[in-house]
């Protein structure tokens, strides 16, 4: 095989695999979010270092303008 077509196949199913893992995170909490009311795109944030890990504190320990509505 090839050399180069063997990096460009690693890279491309190593793409693949981080494209899944991210949507993984993605889709759940843009449902959270706009659940919460919230905008939904907050939800790209769980891709960010670090932000994936104070964005479910911010969820956690803020007012939910959905709550606010519905009271």
């Amino acid at each position: 095989m090839n050399e180069g077509l063997f990096w460009a196949l690693h890279r491309a199913i190593v793409l693949g695999i981080a494209l899944v893992i991210s949507l993984g995170l993605v889709v759940p909490y843009w449902k959270i979010f706009k659940k919460a009311g919230f905008a939904p795109a907050l939800s790209l944030l769980m891709i960010v270092p670090l932000a994936n890990i104070v964005m479910p504190f911010f969820l956690a320990f803020s007012e939910w303008p959905a709550l606010k509505k519905s009271a």
